[in-house]
Parts: structure tokens; C-alpha cells; sequence
């Protein structure tokens, strides 16, 4: 079979795997490619969760513990009610919620893992602050989730690395032949600034976004997120990477964005009655 017609081969089977994968997020319809299985990801980020949870040194702070399992549940309760009244499919259906407190001051982080399992460390709340901080930073990570983000990574990264093994074949090994060379992955390093990274940017965006939406809709003060922006801003002391290179937006772009968004998901993502 000549080159031609390898390719063409390649190429319908690639276009078929896209059609069929291909989806829209909730709410901002932005259109997304979903060919791994999310039970799946959702399975194996549960065995990861239960060693986490053995590693790490969980929190003796139930008081904290309670107010973020307290923020996880109104937010569980308000994003299914949401979309039960929007007649949308719910997306967290199949969530296994949970949540755990992680004893170490020295990481400013939370994440939520495919499936609703969520981890806050403790050296994040000296930057949230207050209930509303913190539902700012939990309604994030939720967004991640609920947006299937892990998913359209993980799909992502199956086609770039088979479309890289097509183009070294196809190029006489010369992608690879560079790399011995220089002694650096430039196709890794090139799929990351020029691919990789302005797409997880465009996922961290929508996570702010949906996740100022799902803080509205528990009832949390979202005039907060801003706030709470400016407050990790300052203390990253100056040593932000440029946003070109970040896999996140930057601080002031984040905080700009949050301003625009504020006041119009106030009005349109009133607080959720439950019951």
C-alpha cells in the first residue's frame, strides 16, 4: 500500500473517531472530543483517590472538613436540581461524591478527580479566607468534573500522540533524529506550548466560568471569586510564569475575566431552591 493511500486510510479513521466522540459541554456548549470512557477514568481515579487518602496525612480540622463537605452537598443538590429543571442530562449522575482535607500548609491547591472525589489541602484556606473563598476554589474544581475536562484530556492525548508516530513515519524518523540531537523532546515541548497548553487553558477558563455559576446556584456570594483571586495573586509574591507558557490563565486575566462574568451570572444563575 503506497503513502497516498495509508493516509487517507488513517485520515477517515481518524475523522470517524471524532464524529463519534464528538460532544458539547454543559452550558457553554463548547464543542469537545470524548472518546475515552468516562466510567473508566472515574474508576481507576477511585483506586487513586483510596491510596491518596493512605499516603497523605488527612486534617484533624472537622470543622473545616464539615464546612466543605457542607459546600459539597449544596453544590451536589443545586447543579443536579439545575439541570433536572433545564431539562438537561445531569452530568455528575454516576458521581461518587467525596470529599477529604489534606494536612499540608505548604500546597495552596484543591482538585476534584473524575468522578466527585475532591481534596482541599490546608494551605489553601489561608487564601480562601471565608465559606464563600472556599466554595469559589470547590466550585472550580467541581467544574472540571462536571465538564468532563479528564475525559477530553485524556482523548486528547491518545489522538496527539498517534498523529506525532504518524508524522515521525512519515517525515523518515527526522521529528525523532532532532530530538536525539538536541537531547530534548521537541515534539513533547512543541505539542505543549503550541498545542497542549492554549487548550487546558481554554478548560481553566470554562472551570471559572462554570464554577462562579454552580457557587451562584448554591447560594454562595461569587462577588467573592475576585477577591479570592487577587488574594492568590498576592501570594505567589511575584513569581508567576508568563501566561504563554502556563497551562493556567493568568492571574489578571483571571481576575478581568471574573469581573466581565460577575454581575450577568448573578442575574442568570440565581440561587437554586432544593425541595
Amino acid at each position: 500500500m503506497n503513502r497516498r493511500k495509508f493516509l487517507n486510510y488513517i485520515g477517515c479513521g481518524c475523522c470517524g473517531v471524532i464524529v463519534n466522540g464528538c460532544s458539547t459541554a454543559p452550558i457553554t456548549d463548547r464543542k469537545q472530543l470524548k472518546i475515552i470512557p468516562e466510567n473508566k477514568l472515574n474508576a481507576q481515579a477511585a483506586e487513586i483517590y483510596k491510596k491518596i487518602k493512605v499516603k497523605e496525612k488527612m486534617s484533624d480540622d472537622k470543622k473545616t472538613l464539615n464546612d466543605i463537605k457542607e459546600i459539597g452537598k449544596r453544590m451536589e443538590d443545586s447543579i443536579s436540581e439545575y439541570f433536572s429543571k433545564s431539562g438537561i442530562d445531569d452530568p455528575t449522575v454516576g458521581f461518587d461524591w467525596e470529599y477529604i482535607l489534606i494536612d499540608d500548609k505548604k500546597v495552596k491547591n484543591a482538585w476534584c478527580m473524575p468522578g466527585g472525589k475532591i481534596a482541599v489541602y490546608t494551605g489553601i484556606l489561608d487564601v480562601t479566607k471565608n465559606k464563600d473563598g472556599l466554595a469559589a476554589v470547590m466550585g472550580h474544581e467541581i467544574a472540571h468534573a462536571v465538564a468532563k475536562h479528564s475525559v477530553e484530556r485524556a482523548s486528547r492525548s491518545v489522538l496527539l500522540n498517534t498523529g506525532t508516530q504518524l508524522i515521525d513515519i512519515f517525515s523518515g524518523g527526522k521529528l525523532s533524529q532532532v530530538n536525539r540531537v538536541t537531547g530534548m523532546n521537541t515534539v513533547g515541548l512543541l505539542s505543549q506550548i503550541g498545542l497542549m497548553n492554549p487548550f487546558s487553558r481554554t478548560q481553566e477558563s470554562e472551570a471559572d466560568y462554570l464554577g462562579m455559576i454552580f457557587s451562584s446556584l448554591s447560594g454562595y456570594d461569587i462577588r467573592e471569586t475576585k477577591k479570592l483571586w487577587e488574594r492568590m495573586k498576592a501570594s505567589k509574591k511575584g513569581k508567576e510564569i508568563s501566561e504563554f507558557m502556563s497551562t493556567h490563565p493568568s492571574s489578571d486575566t483571571r481576575i478581568k475575566n471574573l469581573r466581565e462574568w460577575e454581575t450577568q451570572i448573578i442575574i442568570d444563575y440565581p440561587p437554586i431552591t432544593i425541595g
